[in-house]
């Protein structure tokens, strides 16, 4: 079948990793359907009004689009229009599959309507969830017509679905979408560290992320004496500021910062950790956590959105948000316990459900479900 992701969020070429887990997805799609995605983004460098990039990535078909911006009603006519392009480039679909809500969305809807293309959803935006922003009158009524006329929608997490349904965003074909592990390339290296190494991986946004309740946290594990290594991974708007704060915390002897890592430096530096630890003030699934456990790394993690639908006392510990203090009693647990897990036992959980394979021979049933309502309804 002929699947057209529209994609609200997909790497492009100021940001490798915006979007990555929507890119996997469409990868693990294309094992088993043809699938081309278009993504839109606005750019101010552009030299013309409209700048297509297409290539074909890992099997996958991938339209993407830059616009000139230019004023807010210009530069909303002119992402529709880009949208357009995108869809005339990729050919009559079958079904559409929409990744992130509203706008990409609202496109899929007219397609319904006045091309009888059917269309599911994907949701992945935390902004649901309570304390974020999921407000306006325009926003929420379009996005409950999208949702509404959508032929199914899924969550990576059982969590942001409920979330959504409060909202009053209702369909009658709520389902869980795992997100996508690459196995080959995420995988336990053999190593061994004289003091226990914490790994945190993030995007450095302190508001969602809360690093400075983690250096905070490993400032009183040092305080405690507690002998750990910290190595914080990624780039952001808060990562210089991060490190300001560190350095006040006399943290630089235990804590280093490695900016954006990515592909086989990315693995080697999480499966040289002997843990993971997120201290997330909201979340949903961070594939980050996935990753980790494929690594065979137990994961400490602040139980907020989905995390406690992967993480137990199997493959972890979960904390009460915002709790500085027991983030720090568990990573400092953790450097006495790491040992006792069994990395392929970590492992095996995530090959079982987050797999290429598994995914794309989910999404194939799910694509064929939805464009059969198309038929039957």
């Amino acid at each position: 079948m002929k699947i057209v992701f529209l994609a609200r969020w997909y790497p492009h070429k100021y940001d490798p990793m915006f979007g990555l887990f929507v890119q996997r997805h469409a990868e693990a799609a294309a094992r088993y359907n043809d699938i081309s995605v278009v993504y839109v983004h606005p750019d101010e460098q552009a030299r013309s009004k409209y700048e297509i990039d297409r290539s074909t990535e890992n099997g996958v078909d991938t339209i993407r689009i830059y616009y000139k911006k230019q004023g807010r009603l210009s530069s909303a006519w002119r992402y529709y229009q880009a949208c357009r392009k995108g869809l005339r480039l990729a050919g009559k679909p079958d079904g559409i599959h929409v990744h992130v809500l509203t706008r990409m969305g609202f496109i899929a809807y007219l397609q319904k309507l006045f091309h009888k293309t059917p269309y599911l959803v994907t949701e992945h935006w935390s902004r649901y969830l309570p304390g974020n922003d999921f407000h306006g009158v325009l926003r929420r009524w379009v996005t409950r017509i999208v949702v509404r006329n959508a032929g199914m929608v899924t969550t990576v997490t059982e969590n942001l679905a409920q979330a959504m349904q409060s909202h009053g965003l209702r369909n009658s074909h709520y389902v869980t979408l795992p997100n996508v592990v690459d196995l080959n390339l995420f995988h336990p290296l053999p190593h061994h560290n004289e003091i226990p190494e914490i790994i945190h991986i993030s995007c450095f946004e302190d508001k969602s992320k809360n690093i400075s309740g983690l250096l905070e946290a490993l400032r009183l594990m040092k305080d405690k004496g507690t002998a750990f290594h910290a190595t914080l991974i990624g780039e952001g708007m808060d990562l210089e500021a991060m490190k300001a704060k560190a350095a006040t915390l006399q943290l630089e002897d235990c804590v280093e910062f490695t900016g954006l890592l990515q592909g086989q430096h990315l693995v080697d530096a999480l499966a040289s950790g002997d843990f993971l630890v997120l201290s997330s003030h909201y979340e949903n699934m961070p594939v980050v956590i996935l990753e980790a456990l494929a690594c065979g790394l137990p994961v400490v993690s602040t139980q907020v959105g989905g995390i406690a639908e992967i993480i137990d006392e199997q493959n972890g510990i979960l904390v009460p948000k915002d709790d500085t203090q027991a983030l720090a009693e568990a990573m400092a647990r953790c450097c006495q316990t790491y040992p006792h897990y069994d990395p392929q036992q970590l492992r095996n959980r995530v090959m079982e459900r987050y797999g290429y394979e598994s995914v794309g021979k989910l999404l194939d049933q799910w694509y064929r479900e939805v464009i059969l309502q198309r038929y039957f309804s």
